[in-house]
């Protein structure tokens, strides 16, 4: 554990958007979508086995063994991580993505502001599509905090896994993590609608099943706000509609046309003069005339009604590389949303044994405060001294003397 803070310490200072950890290899980075290596930081993969015991609960080890991987979440110095934890033929490797504690704005993620007008809406369905990695999860974020800040709303959300904790200001916002609080995506759907809601988020949209509740909910009368993979807006329809029986697309088609309010498909692309990576979108909006494509079962249209539908707030990827992209002046770097922060959700983690007679009371960490030397807590519970600027292995060093002296 020691090592393991004392890495994303130093990856935190760095920049990293992820980290790999695999055993009996140099440990990996990602910063601004390029993959590096440390070879002065290794993992025996028996040392990864105590590793994972210490960061996974009960059921998250009962699922790896079942699954063979599993999903989690965790804070270490403030910065909230997401870990996915698989089987290789090195044995078990983890994939760290790194999230800031404090939920990035809009316009600090570098995103048209034109996405602020999504919370205005009461009722209807917003996808946010793109590839693994390109930072959806972030801007749903971002979309739903601005919801939180603009008006009074009940937010309920359904994750696999929570990633960025909220506070709740305006709007009473209520997370529920797959697997945690919530058998399945279906259970959850089936549940909100009996919740009171007036906005539902839904993680990711993989099953029929799913993307069917999604719809009903969105049908009927509540804003719903979701993720799916897909590289364009007809790649996105079609993967709503072939996700059904032949017999059942018109109905789907039908449904999509009446609730559609947005797609958004998001990119990240490495721009040399500034040194790292921002996003470019492409926007569809719910227009009357795109809802008629979609009834008529005319979606190869739908790219010709991107392009001609600028007066109504759309963009190609070629238009807002040219239209925002470059008239922007000024991007935030990552770096200043990532830095540690402290979380802004300090709410209690609870597991009533109601639900789960294994879970209990678990206590909050303590997050880390402004960078530069620093004392912390980390996941094991114990108190560490780091220095913002020391390297990987001064940072192993300060926190291996630490434990011993306090020995």
């Amino acid at each position: 554990m020691r090592k393991f803070t004392a890495v994303i310490a130093a990856a935190v200072r760095e920049g990293f958007s992820d980290v790999h950890i695999t055993g009996g290899h140099p440990i990996v980075f990602r910063k601004n979508g390029r993959i590096q290596s440390e070879d002065a930081v290794r993992w025996t993969p028996q040392e990864i086995d105590v590793l994972v015991r210490k960061l996974l609960t009960p059921a998250q080890l009962r699922e790896l063994a079942r699954e063979w991987s599993t999903d989690l979440s965790l804070s270490v110095y403030g910065v909230r991580l997401r870990l996915n934890v698989f089987s290789t033929t090195r044995g078990l490797s983890l994939a760290i993505r790194l999230l800031p504690g404090v939920i990035p704005t809009i316009e600090k993620l570098n995103l048209h502001p034109s996405l602020q007008q999504i919370a205005d809406l009461k009722a209807g369905l917003v996808l946010f599509c793109g590839a693994t990695g390109t930072g959806k999860s972030t801007t749903i974020a971002a979309v739903i905090d601005e919801i939180n800040r603009s008006r009074a709303a009940h937010i309920v959300t359904l994750e696999d896994p929570i990633e960025y904790r909220f506070l709740s200001k305006k709007s009473f916002i209520e997370q529920r993590e797959l697997g945690t609080h919530v058998p399945t995506f279906e259970k959850g759907l089936l549940d909100v609608l009996r919740e009171d809601p007036d906005v539902i988020v839904v993680g990711e949209l993989r099953e029929p099943e799913v993307m069917r509740l999604t719809l009903n909910a969105a049908e009927s009368g509540h804003l719903v706000i979701a993720s799916l993979h897909a590289t364009n807006a007809e790649d996105a329809i079609y993967r709503l509609c072939n996700s059904f029986p032949i017999e059942a697309q018109e109905e789907i088609r039908f449904q999509i046309a009446s609730t559609l309010q947005w797609i958004v498909i998001q990119h990240l692309m490495f721009r040399e003069d500034i040194g790292f990576r921002i996003p470019v979108l492409s926007i569809l909006r719910g227009s009357q005339g795109v809802k008629g494509l979609i009834r008529e079962n005319k979606i190869p249209q739908i790219e010709s009604a991107i392009q001609m539908g600028k007066a109504e707030g759309m963009f190609s990827m070629e238009r807002y590389l040219r239209d925002f992209i470059g008239t922007k002046k000024g991007f935030v770097p990552p770096s200043e949303n990532f830095r540690p922060s402290t979380e802004i959700s300090q709410d209690v983690i609870y597991m009533s044994p109601l639900v789960n007679p294994e879970a209990g009371f678990v206590k909050p960490r303590k997050p880390a405060t402004a960078p530069g030397p620093q004392t912390d807590y980390g996941p094991d519970g114990h108190v560490h001294s780091f220095d913002e600027k020391a390297t990987v292995d001064e940072l192993i060093a300060q926190i291996e003397k630490s434990a011993k002296f306090k020995e």
